[in-house]
Order: structure tokens, then sequence, then C-alpha cells
């Protein structure tokens, strides 16, 4: 923390104009103030989201967020409680924590709403055993797993498919969906096989021929599929006989197939995953940590939309 007069400042990312990982700076910006029922952390790492950037691309799309410029940027955090303001419970300086802050969150401090429960503006305590690296790549990717998951609700006997299975939502999605006693169909690269059978998925190149490839590990039927990409998965799913019903999407929008969305789960379900984690029951992949410094080459290896696992900026 360094002094601008008689004001205490500290590092965050912003960006002046949107647009790409170009438009990204480092700047001095005075310390956030703590008022009543809020909290201040002291950031130690932010996980990036491919949400990040989509937001502050443009000015349509940042509106339809309620962000205006200059703007921040990220959105999961984690690190240490520095204040509390009047009226909050449950929350003291030293207390290791995680959660969301919209579009704030690639900075040395953060204030959220003690008893905010969306992912915009939320804290929760981070568990013995989840170090703060591994606790700033859950909150938008958890959620967002959490709820396609939820929507097509696998369980034994249920073979399902997922479509991006190595990306930041998809390791949690293949993870829980095995948890549920699932077998795990899990779409990537050629390269990413053996990183998707470590998770615990069976792993299928995408492209041309998909279904027929899936039919050869599947003779039996896909009963369910999650496509965390795009569309190809819907596609592949409906012509294998999956039921619009058992499909779920996080990254379009198609007639008759639930759209998922990380705000439509609880508090609660986010603070589960983050004890699966501290039992070793799910594993979080961090396939790049960068210091804040290097926030643009971050935010551009995660918008390359090629990562295997989750990208962390560490503060």
């Amino acid at each position: 923390m360094q002094q601008q007069g008689d004001q205490p400042t500290s590092r965050a990312a912003r960006l002046d104009a949107f647009g790409g990982p170009e438009t990204l700076e480092v700047r001095e910006v005075p310390v956030p103030p703590v008022g009543p029922g809020q909290v201040r952390v002291r950031v130690t790492a932010a996980g990036l989201n491919p949400m990040d950037w989509i937001m502050t691309a443009d000015a349509e799309t940042a509106a339809r967020f309620g962000l205006t410029l200059p703007v921040g940027f990220g959105t999961d955090y984690a690190g240490v409680v520095e204040e509390v303001g009047d009226g909050v419970s449950g929350f003291a300086p030293g207390d290791r924590v995680f959660g969301g802050a919209l579009s704030r969150s690639v900075a040395d401090h953060v204030v959220v709403d003690a008893t905010g429960s969306t992912a915009a503006d939320e804290i929760h305590h981070t568990p013995d055993g989840v170090d703060d690296r591994t606790a700033a790549a859950l909150t938008i990717a958890g959620r967002t797993a959490a709820a396609a998951v939820a929507a097509v609700d696998p369980g034994p006997g249920d073979t399902v498919l997922v479509g991006g299975a190595g990306g930041g939502v998809g390791v949690f999605a293949v993870q829980l969906a095995r948890l549920a006693g699932a077998r795990v169909i899990g779409t990537g690269s050629a390269a990413s096989a053996d990183f998707l059978r470590e998770l615990g998925a069976e792993p299928v190149t995408y492209g041309d021929g998909l279904v027929d490839r899936v039919r050869a590990l599947a003779p039996d039927r896909v009963t369910a599929a999650m496509d965390l990409h795009g569309t190809e998965t819907v596609h592949a799913a409906r012509e294998l006989g999956v039921e619009d019903a058992r499909i779920s999407t996080i990254a379009a929008r198609i007639d008759g197939v639930t759209a998922a969305n990380g705000a439509s789960t609880t508090a609660e379900t986010l603070e589960e995953l983050a004890r699966r984690v501290a039992d070793g029951q799910v594993r979080v992949p961090v396939a790049a940590t960068f210091p804040i410094e290097e926030i643009r080459e971050a935010a551009a290896l995660q918008a390359g939309r090629h990562v295997r696992g989750k990208v962390v900026v560490e503060l």
C-alpha cells in the first residue's frame, strides 16, 4: 500500500476503454473505503474467467452488467480480511476468504457486501487445506458448473457427454458428474486426452465425426449432455438421441435446452464445492499463474479459450 498525498493507494487492473487484453493497465488507485455491512479484503490471488473479457469487450455488453468506464477487471478472488464495517458479523480481520467481486478482483483490495449471495458480490470463509490460489479459481466456474450439472441431474446409470471438458468450467462439471455416479465422456483436443482422463472423463476429440466417435465409446446410448463451449455438443447429443430436457449449455441459447447460469446457484452450493476441494474429492487444475504486472498476458491466455484448467493472477 502506497500514499498519494493523504490518500493510501494500491494496485488495480483498469481499463479506460473497452476492448481486448491490450487495453488493460495496472494503476495506483485509492484504497476502497469500508462502509456499514461491508468487508475489505487484501487480495492475494484472482482467478480469470471468459466472462471477464467478454463483459469489458464493448460498451453494449458492459452496460448489461452495469459497468462503466473506467472499469476494473476480474471477478473471482481470494485473500485475507483486512477491515470490517459496522454491523458485520461472522468475519474478522485475518480471516482467510474467497468469493466474487464483479469486474474488480484483480486488485490489491476489494470491498464486498458481507451478506452478498451472488458471484458479483460475495464472501466466504476459505476452508483449511485450500490455498488461496485454488480458492481464487472457484467462484464463477464452480457456480456455473454446478448449475450445468444440476440442469441434467446425472446419476448412476447415466452416460454424460461434456463438451469443453478441459476448460475452466469443464474441469468442475466432469468431476461433479462423476461424484454423482455418472460415466463421463469429455470432448477436447487430442493433446488434452491424458488431462481429461486424470479428471475422470473418457476423452473424445471434438470436430467432424464427433457423433461417430461417441457412438463407438458408448454404443448403449448417451443419456445427458453439457455443452460448456458453444453448440457442437448440443447438436451431437441430439443426434445421439439425448432429450432436450437433459441437455444444458452455458455459452449459447438454444430453444428447448436449459441455459445454465451460475447466478441461479446458492452460496451453499459454492461452499460445498470448497469443502469437497478441501476433502480431496475435487481437484482444481491451475494451468498458469501470472503476477498482476502481466495481466495482459494472463487475460490473453484466458481469452484464447484453449486453457486446460484455470488462469490465476497472484498479487
